[in-house]
């Protein structure tokens, strides 16, 4: 229904969905982000529900969802190795724990949080997202290295031939059962000794009423060493200070986490894509 590109240029959606009618709409969320920020959105009344995969979906874009059309919101995960989507959440508004999580598992679809030494980590505790099932590929064409890496033997069955596939992901479980997503893997960084996964900061910056995106990298001091600093573009019409942030953090994190340096941004530099 829609002309070739056409998902590219947000006015032209917000008419095409008017014109046909349209009731389901698949973005990731960064597209979702812009698609709000169209405007002239009463004209898609029609919308029953929106799916976002591909990306995080941050609290606070989930939220502005919620305010800005009467629809459904559904968040998927899952890797192309494990055909796209593995697990689903039904989005709630107005959670007093500002995240969303990627809820639970699938039909034929098994997710296990595990450690370095494919141990099953506590509820709360992180780990590496692996994931079994009738969507799970058998591995990666012409590249079977690659393929035993990551396509490794299911430690919890005996029936022979099953895999796991380790996605690189870091997630961990909320205490109802349903998972979080925190990052990746190799975005871990070690600082004096500590190994710190950066995503997880950034997750628990997207959780502060004010912050609108985050950001955090590794950057050195004026002697060289090491150390954290967050960008934050504020919500708008907010204006949070870097202290009010720190002290945030503070209640979510440990000391080694905390960001050296907070440094606010009219909006996160983006990409074309």
């Amino acid at each position: 229904m829609i002309r070739p590109e056409g998902h590219k240029d947000s006015a032209y959606l917000v008419k095409a969905i008017a014109e046909h009618k349209i009731t389901t709409l698949h973005f990731v969320p960064s597209m979702l982000q812009v698609f709000l920020e169209t405007g002239k959105l009463e004209t898609s009344n029609s919308l029953k529900r929106i799916i976002c995969s591909g990306e995080a979906l941050p609290f606070a874009l989930q939220e502005n969802c919620f305010a800005n059309l009467d629809a459904e919101l559904h968040n998927l995960y899952g890797p192309t190795e494990a055909a796209i989507d593995v697990t689903f959440w039904d989005c709630k508004g107005g959670m007093e724990q500002q995240i969303v999580p990627i809820g639970r598992p699938i039909a034929n679809t098994q997710i296990y949080i595990l450690d370095p030494q494919l141990q099953l980590v506590p509820i709360g505790v992180a780990g590496e997202l692996h994931i079994r099932g009738a969507g799970l590929r058998r591995g990666y064409l012409h590249r079977p290295a690659l393929t035993a890496e990551k396509f490794i033997p299911n430690p919890f069955t005996l029936e022979p031939g099953t895999r796991l596939y380790k996605t690189g992901d870091l997630a961990r479980y909320l205490p109802d059962g349903n998972i979080e997503f925190l990052g990746r893997i190799d975005h871990q960084v070690k600082i004096r000794g500590f190994r710190i996964e950066l995503g997880e900061i950034e997750a628990r910056l997207h959780q502060h009423p004010q912050v609108g995106n985050a950001a955090v990298i590794t950057g050195k001091d004026t002697l060289g060493n090491q150390q954290l600093v967050a960008y934050i573009a504020p919500k708008q019409g907010q204006n949070p200070t870097p202290q009010e942030i720190r002290d945030f953090l503070k209640e979510k994190l440990p000391e080694y986490m905390l960001p050296a340096s907070f440094v606010l941004l009219d909006v996160l530099p983006l990409t074309p894509s």
